[in-house]
């Protein structure tokens, strides 16, 4: 799994940090999504997977 972010679009809901906090995180200064790790472990897939459908300005995109 290959994930990348589009900080551009970014709506700053914080969606992902409250699905994949190991793998999402948000500025502190604007909320906009940082991505701490752009390939989680297969544990962490799942999550992953939920953060990017629920992210409300489809700013993720997962390969996998």
């Amino acid at each position: 799994m290959k994930v990348t972010v589009d900080q551009d679009i970014c709506a700053s809901s914080g969606n992902c940090v409250m699905n994949a906090p190991e793998v999402f995180d948000q500025r502190d200064e604007d909320g906009v999504v940082v991505l701490l790790n752009p390939n989680p472990p297969a544990d962490q897939a799942d999550a992953t997977r939920k953060a990017a459908a629920f992210c409300p300005a489809l700013a993720i995109q997962i390969e996998e």
